[in-house]
């Protein structure tokens, strides 16, 4: 067997190829694209006689080369970068770091120690193909989040009409509209109910609508402190320039979230992750992106639980012992489990039992969702494990027991 290092970079890759007592084979650096990818094969080709033989360490998981590696049937081991810099550490205290230095220390770990890091996964197509949408519906929704924090904060400097006037919906197709009309409280001032009634029907609310309208212009017409012209007009160009992302990343996402459902709908694993508690299509289709389709991926359930970062870690030295929450996680999917875990708690009695009880044992409400969403990751395990649906008295036999 043969261990390569790629230290991966936009425009070119070292190579580092090791034999399995740690010696050099060979050194290089290719370019990125199909004239690299070749290059790598043919260096690989003058030391292994089947692709099973290689052993490759690199410090990302997706993209063209990756996905070149895996199909070439090599063993394609991604190690987090954090890992890479810990492992450069145990050989040298000099801190010096380079491109090809880095090549050898990604050889050198899968060669010593990549049973303790993770394999890629063969995902099929269909799992990839939702982890892209899902993973760029998921950004667009959080991009989404950092404009309405900023216009919020806008509007609370200038026109806090507008914010008694739509609260927390401002992200809604109705504030959209009335605030790109309405940009500055002078603006606001000068909409008639009659107008405000019609932009509300362009964005398209179908009910009360003179009364919506009636409370709209009354807040929007309530007197508060104001700012000179000049300064109201520039935060009021701020305002439509906010209004004017907020509305088309609201379309996107909207549009991303139907192409989703429709690719998440047809996966063979859909059913049995629709059937647990608090998942939908959305975040079915997030922790299934998340976790991949491999049947292989995960030797147990533990194994899923600290890849979704719901496990705690112990750290433990004399008579001190803390458990604590992992920060080093997947940030995606740990953000789907707790929403998850939500959700879950008005869908499933078992759920909410557990999470009662986790509380009254003083766990705090974040720390009671964390433990309730480990457990989750679990009851989903045994589910594709077993491919079976899920069973609310399966899942949760203590728990509905203590609440009966």
């Amino acid at each position: 067997m043969i261990f390569v290092g790629i230290d991966w970079a936009e425009a070119h890759h070292d190579v580092c190829m090791l034999d399995h007592e740690g010696g050099v084979l060979i050194k290089g650096r290719v370019p990125d694209g199909v004239e690299g990818v070749s290059r790598l094969h043919a260096m690989v080709s003058e030391h292994a006689q089947e692709p099973g033989e290689v052993i490759v360490g690199i410090e990302i998981d997706r993209g063209l080369l990756v996905a070149a590696l895996v199909g070439a049937g090599y063993h394609v081991y991604a190690v987090n970068p954090f890992a890479v810099s810990r492992y450069r550490d145990r050989h040298a205290s000099s801190r010096a770091k380079s491109d090809p230095g880095d090549a050898k220390v990604l050889a050198d770990l899968v060669r010593t120690d990549r049973r303790n890091h993770r394999e890629i996964s063969a995902d099929t197509d269909l799992a990839e193909a939702i982890k892209i949408l899902a993973r760029t519906h998921q950004s667009l929704v959080w991009s989404r989040q950092r404009q309405l924090n900023q216009l919020r904060s806008t509007l609370r400097e200038f026109y806090p009409g507008a914010l008694q006037a739509f609260g927390r919906d401002l992200a809604s197709p109705e504030a959209c509209t009335i605030l790109a009309i309405a940009s500055t409280p002078e603006r606001g001032r000068r909409l008639t109910p009659a107008r405000i009634s019609r932009s509300l029907r362009v964005s398209g609310r179908k009910r009360r609508l003179t009364q919506r309208a009636t409370e709209i212009r009354e807040a929007l017409r309530a007197s508060q402190l104001e700012l000179p012209s000049v300064l109201a007009e520039a935060y009021g160009e701020a305002v439509r320039s906010l209004v004017a992302l907020i509305d088309g990343l609201r379309q996107q996402i909207d549009r991303l979230e139907q192409e989703l459902a429709a690719r998440f709908e047809g996966h063979p694993d859909a059913e049995i992750l629709r059937s647990l508690p608090g998942l939908g299509l959305v975040l079915g289709a997030r922790v299934l992106a998340e976790f991949g389709d491999d049947p292989t991926r995960y030797a147990d359930a533990r194994a899923r639980r600290c890849y979704a970062g719901s496990a705690p870690i112990t750290r433990a030295s004399g008579t001190r012992r803390v458990v604590l929450a992992r920060v080093a996680r997947n940030r995606r999917l740990a953000d789907a489990c707790y929403l998850w875990a939500f959700s879950a708690l008005s869908a499933s009695p078992g759920a909410r039992a557990y999470y009662d009880a986790r509380r009254a044992r003083g766990a705090t409400h974040h720390q009671a969702l964390r433990a309730l969403a480990n457990r989750l990751v679990g009851v989903l395990h045994g589910c594709l494990k077993n491919r079976q649906l899920y069973g609310e008295d399966v899942a949760w036999p203590t728990a509905l027991e203590a609440v009966a």
